[in-house]
């Protein structure tokens, strides 16, 4: 989701934090050489910014091992469109027990699997922009898209999604792949939802303007925080972290009239795995204001709960007025179609 630029840095620095905190393997509690542990292992699919140290991973990690008596182990995969690809190829066979990071528009897709479980955690309760119910998935956190742009290299950002469609295409842009990134899904499903059968005309003119398509959004706000690109696509919320951590007002995000695109981010239980207590115990634990207090700092999204005190920079962000989604049974209808359409019109 709106995740933490700092792990979206340029390619030197981000690579050399890589190997300093070991980011090309998962996350795993060391025992020492030929230590066993009997406690149980529960482990956990997300998308790779959630897992780094300045990211919520390890702070939930520590927090939730406290409490459990478990081994909480978690899997950093490209983004959250690749989850649910990588469940599909692995069917019961999965090792994973949880997955967190797939958005709201995949949930019919993901229970047509069969791979998912009741969660036992009531969702009635929560704060988040649209009336949400669901037996099986249950939100963290959510947040809006938006165009992230440098303000010293654009000085009038676009007020609209065809501001952005019919701009100079000499200033370009970076997005994320709608087949493995949940941000480029999102994207498309925003297209889709302003323009409906335009959209592929529109993506065709679009496509002059992009720079490059990404598989996930680290990259493509690496590309941004390096120079190579001015504007990125991302969350209204990413410049609260330029704003809290970095002292900048830089970074700011394009408010456009029409709306922004919601997303909300949701976490389920595998049906194959043999931890369901302490399954649903930590999708419970996501919802405690100990983690909630954690997601606007280290998710750089929004908390699903309203009691939670926000950092004043996030009063700072764009306001959005009008939140823009396409009911999830559409999209599951017809995203295979919309991204072949989205292919063709971009030339990939």
């Amino acid at each position: 989701m709106a995740r933490n630029p700092f792990f979206a840095a340029p390619a030197t620095r981000y690579l050399g934090l890589a190997a300093a905190v070991g980011l090309t393997a998962p996350l795993v509690l060391a025992t020492g050489a030929g230590a066993e542990t009997t406690e149980p292992v529960l482990t956990i699919y997300t998308y790779e910014s959630f897992t780094p140290e300045w990211g919520p991973g390890p702070k939930i990690e520590a927090g939730f091992e406290a409490v459990c008596e478990c081994d909480l182990q978690f899997v950093g995969l490209e983004d959250g469109v690749a989850i649910l690809n990588r469940l599909k190829l692995e069917g019961p066979s999965t090792g994973a027990d949880i997955v967190l990071g797939l958005t709201a528009d995949l949930i019919p897709e993901a229970k047509a699997t069969g791979m998912f479980a009741s969660s036992g955690v009531d969702v009635s309760h929560l704060s988040v922009p649209t009336a949400f119910e669901d037996d099986v998935f249950v939100p963290y956190d959510y947040a809006y898209l938006a165009f992230v742009y440098d303000s010293e290299e654009i000085t009038e950002p676009p007020t609209s999604l065809d501001d952005l469609v019919t701009g100079d295409p000499e200033v370009k842009i970076a997005i994320e792949d709608a087949r493995t990134s949940t941000p480029g899904l999102g994207l498309m499903l925003w297209m889709k939802a302003i323009y409906g059968e335009e959209a592929a005309d529109k993506w065709a003119q679009l496509s002059e303007r992009i720079l490059t398509v990404t598989p996930g959004w680290s990259e493509a706000y690496g590309l941004f925080t390096g120079g190579e690109v001015p504007m990125v696509l991302s969350y209204t919320t990413s410049p609260a972290y330029h704003m809290i951590e970095e002292g900048t007002d830089r970074y700011q995000a394009a408010a456009f009239a029409e709306g922004h695109y919601l997303q909300i981010e949701v976490a389920a239980i595998l049906r194959t795995t043999k931890r369901q207590a302490l399954a649903k115990r930590f999708l419970a634990y996501l919802l405690t204001a100990e983690v909630q207090s954690l997601i606007p700092t280290t998710n750089w999204t929004l908390p699903v709960r309203d009691d939670i005190d926000m950092p004043d920079a996030f009063g700072r962000l764009v306001a959005v007025e009008t939140p823009l989604m396409i009911d999830p049974e559409t999209v599951a209808a017809n995203r295979r179609a919309w991204t072949q359409e989205w292919l063709q019109a971009i030339g990939r």
